[in-house]
């Protein structure tokens, strides 16, 4: 992951952020609220294969449930603080989301998803990761999960309480933010 400050001599408003994410469609970026580009390379193939799993397992849920709808980390959320994200999963419930206009949704909606899961790739940075969580649930996330592999650990994120970080966990529930689920971590720690 590279970091650019940009300021002062570059304003990347959102349409300019829209644009060049248009015109670089292979690269996976992100802006900053204080309005550094992030360009992060892509990931492994076991981090690809580890947040199929995360992703298919949370898809499985909503489309059994309705109550909502699954994000991938291809889909970008302005957040209230003007940061634009991308979590590797996330989801909206369902109302929320159907008060967005279409424009809304086509561009970088702009909300912060109910549920927001990152991935600790071998290359990515923990305090950063923990800084993204933490952003997330300051803009309105109401739960988050970051996984670290190579801890084997779940930091779990929930706004007003503190983290909480589970060893090498079988499963995980996501009640109730995510009703009657339960996030099998078996693929991810082997």
């Amino acid at each position: 992951m590279i970091a650019l400050n940009l300021r002062p001599a570059l304003t990347l408003t959102d349409e300019a952020f829209e644009q060049l994410c248009r015109s670089n469609p292979d690269l996976r970026l992100e802006r900053t609220a204080q309005g550094e580009l992030i360009a992060m390379a892509p990931t492994g193939s076991e981090s690809g294969y580890r947040n199929a799993d995360l992703l298919g397992q949370l898809w499985q849920w909503n489309r059994q449930m309705c109550l909502g709808f699954i994000f991938d980390s291809s889909a970008g959320f302005t957040l209230p603080n003007g940061a634009i994200r991308s979590p590797d999963a996330a989801w909206i419930e369902k109302t929320r989301w159907e008060r967005l206009s279409s424009e809304q949704r086509r561009k970088f909606a702009p909300l912060c998803p109910d549920f927001v899961l990152e991935l600790k790739s071998p290359n990515d940075e923990l305090p950063t990761l923990q800084a993204k969580l933490q952003e997330y649930i300051d803009n309105g996330a109401q739960l988050g999960w970051l996984i670290d592999p190579e801890l084997q650990q779940v930091h779990v994120y929930r706004p007003g309480q503190t983290v909480q970080i589970y060893d090498r966990p079988g499963t995980l529930p996501g009640d109730p933010v995510l009703p009657n689920f339960v996030m099998d971590f078996t693929l991810i720690w082997s």
